[in-house]
């Protein structure tokens, strides 16, 4: 039960904010106080991110609204893996817990980016569901080999 409900927090958290618009989810004020010295400006700099037609840049943007756009963008993989670890520890150990997480969670990223397209100043992005699947890839990834990692050590140490 324990495992469902860390799920379902996982995706009333996704709800609430895909709900924002970018004015009430934007943490530039924040931003602009925390990292007044512009630390890392010259290696981020460097970073030039195909984005929508677009390239997303220091340059292109400014410091403050490339680091949110950075942050942003972490805040898809980390939620999205944490959705998908939800999903594979749901699943249990049946066959394909994996898969089930990953698919799963591609599905959840292309629905939340549709009912997010609804949400004033929101767009749906297909780059977004990229980066969201890339998350529940490494996050389930890790996990699957960890798992295995172990499994082999004690098998081992019974030998």
């Amino acid at each position: 039960m324990k495992k469902w409900i860390i799920f379902i927090a996982c995706l009333v958290v996704l709800v609430i904010s895909s709900s924002m618009t970018y004015e009430q989810q934007s943490i530039l004020p924040e931003l602009k106080d925390l990292l007044a010295n512009k630390p890392f400006e010259q290696q981020l700099s460097v970073l030039k991110i195909p984005y929508w037609n677009t390239v997303v840049s220091i340059e292109e943007r400014g410091y403050f609204p490339f680091v949110e756009f950075l942050i942003r963008k972490l805040t898809h993989f980390i939620g999205f893996g944490c959705i998908a670890l939800g999903l594979y520890f749901v699943w249990g150990k049946r066959r394909f817990a994996g898969s089930v997480a990953i698919g799963g969670t591609t599905i959840i990223a292309m629905l939340d980016e549709f009912r997010q397209s609804f949400t004033p100043g929101r767009t749906m992005s297909g780059q977004d569901v990229l980066v969201d699947t890339v998350g529940a890839i490494v996050f389930v990834g890790s996990v699957i080999t960890l798992r295995k990692l172990f499994k082999n050590k004690r098998q081992k140490a019974l030998f």
